[in-house]
């Protein structure tokens, strides 16, 4: 007889009881063995499916979080612009950072702090380069580095301000040294009174106080002779340092305006720094009080008069009564400039009843066709050859023609013609060709 497995298909008819025993059990276990097998491929081949799952997961929170933080970076680019454009101190949006609004301390009774973060130091840098030639003995044709003017301010709160200008200067030996034009800080809390301390230009006449120390704001190759710098042979003291206050005077259209100054003045002893910086001379004070409209009636039109006055007394030396008169009338407007000043240099020694005085006056017309400007100067000034504070200036007097290109919004090409006549000397020509650049 034969006896087989209906699951398994063991043959159980060879041997005896006990070989039929043994294949029964032998079949059995193959059966066992068999559907273990079946049932550790099925958890395995559960396993493999779910790490796929896994992995599969995860890959999807991955890009899901990928999103969510583009999206996060979005939303805060978009605030910072946001900020930007509404805040007049916040930088561009490309260095703007999105932050939380702090609380007022006015809101606790606590004094108002400076923020930080809207304080902002802003930078702007002038330059030029000229190459100039005259028919003066001893002079030489030369490219002229001129200054590197770094102008610097800081909106330190809505009324506190800072203000400098950092210049890098080449000079007769062609060695560069490093000058602090201005240092002020100015206190603005409105239209009537506006305050600075430190070192500033004097408010002498017009063009001081409208041009400072860069040519690419200037029509001209240079300044009016009358407003030269006293390191290169200027006459009159174009630096301060002091307190500087001016503001509107309530007169309507009118537009009547002042301005009233205190300090150091000029050095007169000889050798010294022509501006004193840290240490005054002697313990007088100088001081310049001046009176200018901007009526609305004439666009562009501001008219003004100043009187500057100083005692110069060195150690050692005899004090000098020095006082400058100033008027001036310009008309300024895109397209047309017209500039006219004269002042009046009074200079009283205290040993002698003689008084030096020592006339001057420029004029200076424009008008710009597009990208050129042409513009025309005539300056005069008079001094004696025995004035005590300026000795070597004398008689000069003449026109000054040029042509103003801009190729560009920050460049400017000028090409300038000078003619000087002098007393007890020869009259000199120049030309001079300038590239003048702001960044």
């Amino acid at each position: 007889m034969t006896f087989s497995s209906p699951r398994c298909g063991v043959d159980l008819s060879k041997g005896g009881l006990v070989g039929q025993m043994f294949s029964r059990h032998a079949a059995h276990i193959a059966c066992l063995l068999l559907v273990l097998m079946l049932m550790t491929g099925s958890v395995r081949a559960q396993q493999a499916t779910a790490v796929d799952s896994d992995k599969q997961t995860i890959q999807m929170l991955v890009r899901r979080i990928d999103q969510l933080e583009a999206r996060v970076a979005q939303l805060e680019s978009s605030k910072a612009q946001a900020a930007g454009a509404t805040s007049e101190s916040a930088p561009p949006p490309s260095v703007a950072s999105a932050e939380i609004e702090p609380e007022s301390p006015a809101e606790h009774g606590e004094p108002e702090r400076m923020d930080v973060s809207k304080t902002l130091l802003k930078i702007r840098g002038f330059g030029d380069v000229t190459f100039h030639g005259d028919n003066a003995k001893g002079d030489t044709t030369s490219f002229t580095l001129g200054q590197l003017d770094l102008f610097v301010t800081s909106d330190l709160s809505e009324k506190f301000k800072f203000l400098s200008e950092i210049v890098f200067e080449a000079g007769d030996n062609n060695g560069f040294g490093v000058d602090l034009e201005r240092y002020l800080l100015q206190y603005s809390p409105n239209d009537y009174f506006n305050v600075s301390v430190g070192r500033y230009h004097t408010a002498i006449g017009y063009y001081n106080t409208a041009y400072h120390h860069s040519t690419w704001l200037q029509t001209a190759t240079g300044r009016p002779f009358l407003f030269q710098f006293e390191d290169d042979d200027g006459i009159l003291p174009i630096h301060n340092v002091g307190i500087s206050a001016t503001g509107l005077i309530p007169s309507g259209r009118l537009g009547l305006h002042y301005v009233a100054e205190l300090g150091n003045g000029r050095a007169y002893t000889p050798g010294a720094e022509f501006v004193q910086n840290t240490v005054d001379e002697n313990n007088g004070k100088s001081f310049n009080l001046g009176f200018f409209i901007r009526p609305a009636a004439v666009r562009g039109l501001q008219a003004g008069f100043s009187v500057y006055h100083d005692g110069l007394k060195p150690i050692g030396l005899p004090g000098i009564s020095e006082t400058i008169f100033a008027a001036h009338a310009v008309v300024v407007r895109p397209s047309f400039e017209w500039l006219n000043e004269a002042l009046l240099i009074r200079h009283a020694p205290g040993v002698t009843s003689r008084v030096f005085e020592t006339p001057g006056f420029y004029t200076q017309l424009s008008r710009r066709f597009g990208s050129y400007r042409p513009y025309f100067r005539y300056q005069y000034v008079n001094a004696s050859d025995a004035e005590p504070v300026f000795p070597t200036v004398g008689l000069r007097h003449g026109p000054s023609v040029g042509l103003r290109f801009d190729p560009s919004e920050s460049v400017a090409l000028k090409l300038q013609y000078d003619y000087t006549a002098l007393r007890h000397q020869p009259s000199t020509s120049g030309l001079a060709a300038q590239l003048g650049f702001t960044f």
